[in-house]
């Protein structure tokens, strides 16, 4: 009796994902290097291809509830990527550039959410102002994943300033956990049939709950973390391995213990990257061995193959909210040329990190969407 074969959901998946990372490996220098083309767009067209539109290798709507699964696997990519831009960043960032971190989290953030809600509120006829602005909150923070496509390898180090990859950077993983207030404001509005108790619940528990608490959790944490590790490195009672993979340990376990008290995980993330390497010393001590930056594109290219798969393209025509392919298209041509452009260009003697023209016109356009 011959052997039986059983092709079970798990092997497929592993076995896809194993092999084109091997493909993409072999040929991942040209690809971004010479076509300038991202390991996430790459991804992402993999993902359509292998996904139950085309050749239905991989069925993620089979698995489950796909909603739960791409929350967590997004958390846990976000939560190691802002806390890996955090420790990627130059000694005490935070304190030399919070000006220019301020104005692009403040005015400039507040402008991309209310430019993005009144574009689809003008193109999505059957949706409320408050509805439109809940749905901007998503695509105003700029994606920490993404921005490294102009922010990392061999173009951006030849032709982007040093400070101004930093300042994308920094930006990117912080605004992540700062587009939770905007996001709750539509909330609270809708909810409640004050306006009064809205505002009130939007800045005890977004503002206060969400961010100042996850704040000082991540810098509290970041601290007590850079203080054991020294600790345990200069009396010799740590081995190499766990040294190199700490920063990613950490960012899951604040992942958790944040997630479990209800906070804000990816701003206490990005907080405790800073924190924990503000004096530089780990971010010195691992930048050879270049751990992080392969963790993180095998995280990047397993989830940009997943978003490939489950792009929902039913919904881009639904009759009960009138949406329809050519206003998606308008709405995301207009949304990408007046969401943040026009504001740094206007802003930008106000950001001392942003030293020209040309900066600016950089910072503005490449301010990736990626929620």
């Amino acid at each position: 009796m011959g052997p039986t074969f059983h092709i079970d959901d798990t092997s497929v998946v592993i076995s896809i994902l194993g092999g084109f990372i091997i493909l993409f490996g072999l040929v991942s220098f040209f690809v971004k290097e010479r076509l300038y083309v991202s390991e996430a767009l790459v991804s992402v067209i993999v993902g359509i291809i292998l996904g139950p539109i085309a050749l239905r290798v991989l069925e993620p709507f089979k698995w489950g509830s796909v909603d739960n699964i791409t929350f967590e696997f997004a958390r846990i990519v976000i939560a190691i990527q802002v806390t890996c831009s955090g420790v990627a960043l130059p000694k005490a960032y935070l304190a030399k550039e919070w000006k220019s971190l301020l104005i692009l989290l403040l005015p400039v953030m507040t402008y991309m959410w209310v430019v993005s809600g009144l574009i689809i509120w003008g193109f999505i006829p059957k949706i409320s102002l408050l509805e439109a602005l809940a749905i901007a909150a998503c695509v105003t923070p700029t994606d920490p994943i993404l921005a490294n496509s102009v922010v990392k390898g061999r173009f951006a180090e030849k032709h982007v300033p040093p400070h101004v990859r930093n300042l994308l950077s920094a930006e990117s993983a912080s605004n992540d956990g700062l587009a939770y207030p905007f996001l709750f404001l539509s909330i609270y509005l809708m909810e409640e049939a004050s306006v009064g108790k809205a505002i009130g619940q939007w800045i005890l528990l977004a503002w206060l709950y969400q961010v100042a608490l996850s704040c000082v959790i991540g810098i509290v944490v970041g601290y007590a973390a850079r203080k054991l590790l020294y600790l345990a490195e200069r009396n010799r009672l740590i081995d190499k391995e766990s040294f190199l993979v700490f920063a990613i340990a950490l960012a899951l376990f604040l992942m958790g213990i944040v997630s479990i008290i209800g906070s804000n995980d990816l701003f206490a993330c990005f907080m405790a990257g800073t924190s924990f390497t503000w004096d530089d010393w780990f971010r010195k001590e691992t930048e050879e061995a270049h751990l992080q930056e392969v963790i993180d594109m095998l995280l990047n290219l397993a989830i940009f193959v997943y978003v490939g798969s489950v792009i929902p393209w039913s919904k881009f025509q639904d009759a009960t909210t009138e949406i329809t392919v050519w206003r998606l298209i308008i709405c995301a041509i207009l949304i990408l040329i007046m969401r943040r452009l026009p504001m740094v260009m206007a802003l930008m003697r106000f950001i001392p990190a942003i030293k020209t023209y040309r900066e600016a016109a950089f910072t503005g356009w490449f301010g990736p969407i990626g929620e």
